[in-house]
């Protein structure tokens, strides 16, 4: 059964390839959408090319309303917008995809019924269609290239409106199985670099050694390091402190312990 959830229906009007309808099936599954209407598809259905290629959303046209012609398809529509790339001689608002999903998720939020119309692969809407839809979607193409693949169209009205509709974070960041580290890691990890630096004699002259230090600081305030970022480096000083003191008898060679925290 069709998911609950309020929604627009895509109705593909007279769709000429079976590979296309599966290919639009799947990109409205990929968002979340299940309403598909399809009216007088070329081919018949249904159509064993549309399965194939729609994968695992072949339940879309399992559900799909299938319509003789598209007044019977918009009959329990209270507002539709029509896909188109060419300039049309009808007067209607024009809306980018992103317009358009915010727009339709207001009037669905509003208790109406909205649908929004593809066209057949060859040429697109004709004007009989799109007079009967209350808005266009024009989608920012290139003017020398304009026309777009059915799947293609489907796509990028379906991402504009679950933009629309759920919250997406911008970017997203994977910690695994570390944290972020904390105030107290990064102060002990700069503690640990400053004293052995400061062995080395890196903070030098001594007349600079307190601003190069601020600025060494800062370096590591900048990084969003985590937990896991800062026992490495721990453990990369102290490596390098057993590499230098590798042929001393007496001084922190390798058989102490490979470490991932300062020496005390």
């Amino acid at each position: 059964m069709s998911s609950h959830l309020p929604q627009p229906a895509f109705v593909l009007v007279r769709p000429q390839m079976g590979e296309n309808i599966g290919a639009a099936a799947r990109a409205m599954w990929n968002f979340g959408l299940d309403r598909m209407r399809i009216v007088a598809p070329r081919d018949g259905w249904p159509n064993p090319k549309a399965v194939a290629m729609a994968s695992g959303a072949g339940r879309l046209l399992d559900e799909a309303i299938l319509a003789d012609d598209l007044p019977a398809a918009l009959e329990d529509c209270s507002f539709v917008f029509a896909t188109t790339a060419r300039p049309r001689e009808l007067v209607k608002p024009v809306y980018s995809p992103e317009a358009a999903m915010k727009l339709a998720a207001q009037k669905i939020k509003a208790g109406e019924k909205v649908a929004v119309l593809f066209g057949p692969e060859r040429a697109g809407l004709e004007n009989d269609d799109i007079s009967r839809a209350n808005a266009i979607i024009s989608v920012p193409v290139n003017p020398e290239f304009a026309s777009l693949n059915l799947g293609q169209c489907v796509l990028l009205t379906a991402y504009e409106w679950q933009r629309q509709t759920q919250e997406i974070a911008d970017e997203v960041i994977e910690l695994g199985k570390t944290d972020w580290a904390t105030g107290h890691d990064v102060e002990a990890l700069v503690s640990h670099y400053e004293s052995r630096l400061d062995e080395a004699g890196f903070f030098f002259p001594l007349t600079k050694a307190a601003g190069m230090k601020v600025v060494f600081r800062n370096m590591f305030s900048r990084m969003p390091l985590t937990r896991a970022d800062v026992q490495m480096l721990h453990g990369v000083m102290r490596q390098m402190v057993r590499w230098r003191h590798k042929d001393d008898p007496g001084g922190d060679g390798p058989e102490n312990g490979s470490g991932n925290a300062p020496e005390k």
